[in-house]
């Protein structure tokens, strides 16, 4: 795990100056040992215990955050060949530019590069975005962190809280939080988006921004199912060999589900051995999965650790200690779970973490796939598979308040796509609008919010799917699990977002991936002698849930009404606490009455998220360094 940071300055400070900014950034974010390369006008630092690191030559001076998984392949272009991540960067540059350089690259990084010749300031960020990187500009001098904290270290970087970010976090879904790739939590900030670049010239006060890489919209080489199957079971291995190449001493996270337990029987198949694994798990057994996850321990794994949590905890005590990790709310109460499971881990003396995230959206594991892949067979006129699908998902997925049936796929199409525009997807705007009022508009008015949408696929499916992996669902949990990992002083892999792989999978048709009213369909051949059986096959899934709505019940939800009569809580003029004390009774009742309607766990996961933050700004923004 590690950290960087760099400042630039054409105002006349020292050499001395500028590394003691530097210096100091990193002190504010996890970390280990500083290194640090200056040249010219910039100084760039990195502080961690492995991967990534700093360089400079005549020219250069660099720091990169991440690793390179094809740097034996890169390295042996060049004579004498670089020995380290950071000089392999130097040596990409020096012949293919800082865009070209990037295009090259298969790894999870973010990397600052200061250029004196030119007086240009390059940033980057891998094509997942599983490395983060935050930037300033501002009167002659630039600076960049790996997370605000730092940045807020340097002078006339304020904490000043972006109200358009704080109030789609406060009343908006989760999915909205991350529409705007570039922005940050504090608005004198801007990140750098997934797969982009931005050269900074200090001198003009300019930045530009540009995208190195994009999905294309590509045919398969062959669409028959057992020749994919093998295929893909051959780019997964890849890309978990490469990682454990790197991994040292390795842990997994398992739950019950395909994503996760894939990834650790890869690993256990290229490694020969069996694994380490870690696992949530709750008292309430409704969200707890031991039974499903004992058929890929059974076979797979060398010890099991479960980190349990049970109906009393105290949220509001973990919410400010999350806060202060990630410098910012946190999206959704599963991450409480997976701190813990970090926490576990890294006590265990394991330098690295391995986990499933990117296989519901390649695979098109999430139920809200089902009705862009419907509106798919429907614009291909393939009605008869159309009618035969539906049939299966109510038979195998129908819920108590989710009801499934044709009549509710017809009308989930025509909510979410426009048909006749084949691709064209909607978002969900009454879920997104459902706590709206909570959030007075004098804060920041909501009302003419409609989130972006892209379409760069004919397919409903695919383009739901790149929405969620770059504006929606990925980009808030890979911010959890690096924030958290690197706290715990773990490096993280995902090897479903390895750029390779995401690629071939969006030549993968929707029929390959749901069929028969199951979900990622050639997932599962390809996994076949990999996986235990009983966990292949199985269709129904609890996945990375906590039971937030029992935690925000009596005294937890007494410590809610008690935020919000708060004298601080009133005077920051941000909620309604009318329209807030409606919901609160509201849910109250519904969890009492154990009735299955949904109750208001989210938006009290996001309040109380909120207020933490805005008390932890207040408090200066102290790091919370660990790592």
């Amino acid at each position: 795990m590690s950290r960087i940071a760099a400042f630039v300055s054409r105002n006349g400070e020292s050499d001395e100056t500028r590394k003691e900014h530097v210096r100091s950034m990193l002190a504010a974010m996890p970390g280990g040992t500083a290194l640090l390369a200056s040249n010219g006008a910039a100084v760039c630092g990195w502080s961690g215990r492995v991967g990534g690191g700093a360089h400079e030559t005549s020219n250069i001076c660099l720091a990169m955050d991440g690793e390179i998984f094809n740097f034996d392949e890169l390295a042996c272009e060049f004579r004498p060949p670089p020995k380290t991540d950071a000089e392999l960067i130097s040596a990409l540059y020096a012949r293919h530019g800082f865009e070209g350089m990037l295009s090259r690259l298969n790894g999870d990084f973010a990397i600052v590069l200061f250029e004196k010749g030119a007086g240009r300031l390059w940033l980057g960020r891998d094509r997942a975005g599983i490395k983060p990187l935050y930037y300033a500009l501002d009167g002659g001098r630039a600076g960049c962190a790996s997370q605000p904290v730092g940045l807020l270290r340097l002078p006339g970087v304020k904490p000043e809280i972006n109200r358009r970010y704080a109030a789609l976090i406060a009343a908006s879904h989760y999915r909205t939080f991350d529409n705007a790739p570039e922005d940050a939590p504090f608005s004198t900030m801007r990140q750098v988006p997934a797969a982009h670049f931005v050269e900074i010239d200090v001198s003009r006060e300019s930045a530009r921004c540009g995208r190195y890489w994009q999905i294309k919209d590509a045919k398969l080489v062959s669409s028959e199912e057992e020749s994919l199957a093998e295929e893909y079971r051959e780019r997964l291995m890849k890309a978990v060999g490469r990682r454990l190449r790197r991994a040292g001493q390795s842990a997994f996270t398992l739950s019950g589900g395909m994503d996760s337990s894939s990834v650790l029987c890869c690993a256990s198949e290229i490694s020969g051995k069996r694994q380490f694994a870690y696992s949530s798990v709750y008292k309430d057994p409704t969200f707890d999965e031991r039974i499903e996850i004992r058929d890929v321990v059974r076979e797979r794994v060398e010890h099991w650790n479960t980190v349990e949590l049970g109906n009393d905890i105290d949220v509001m005590g973990q919410v400010n200690s999350l806060v202060a990790i990630h410098n910012e709310p946190v999206a959704t109460a599963t991450w409480l779970s997976h701190n813990l499971v970090c926490q576990a881990v890294a006590k265990q003396g394991f330098e690295s973490l391995f986990g499933g995230l990117g296989g519901d959206e390649l695979n098109a594991g999430e139920y809200e796939y089902f009705p862009l892949f419907f509106a798919d067979l429907q614009a291909a006129g393939k009605q008869e598979l159309l009618d035969a699908e539906i049939a299966k998902w109510a038979e195998f997925h129908d819920h108590p308040i989710y009801r499934k049936n044709a009549e509710a796929a017809a009308a989930m199409m025509a909510r979410l796509t426009v048909p006749g525009s084949p691709g064209i997807c909607r978002p969900n705007l009454e879920r997104q609008r459902t706590y709206l009022r909570a959030v007075k508009p004098e804060f920041y008015d909501l009302r003419g919010f409609e989130p972006v949408m892209e379409h760069p696929f004919t397919s409903f499916l695919k383009n739901r799917a790149y929405q969620d992996l770059t504006r929606e669902t990925t980009p808030c949990c890979m911010r959890a699990e690096d924030r958290q990992s690197t706290h715990a002083g773990l490096r993280h892999y995902d090897p479903f977002l390895d750029h390779e792989l995401v690629e071939f999978m969006f030549r993968v048709p929707g029929e390959m991936k749901i069929r028969g009213g199951v979900t990622k369909y050639l997932l599962r051949q390809a996994m076949r002698g990999i996986l235990p059986e009983e966990t292949r096959t199985r269709v129904k899934k609890t996945g990375w849930n906590a039971p937030a709505h029992v935690w925000f019940s009596g005294k937890g939800l007494d410590a809610i009404r008690d935020l919000i009569a708060s004298r601080r809580f009133r005077e920051r003029g941000m909620y309604d606490n009318r329209f807030l004390e409606g919901i609160i009774d509201e849910h109250a009742d519904i969890v009492a009455s154990g009735a299955n309607r949904e109750n208001h766990m989210m938006f009290l996961w996001q309040l109380i998220n909120v207020n933490a933050w805005m008390d932890w700004v207040e408090r200066g923004c102290p790091g919370a360094c660990k790592g």
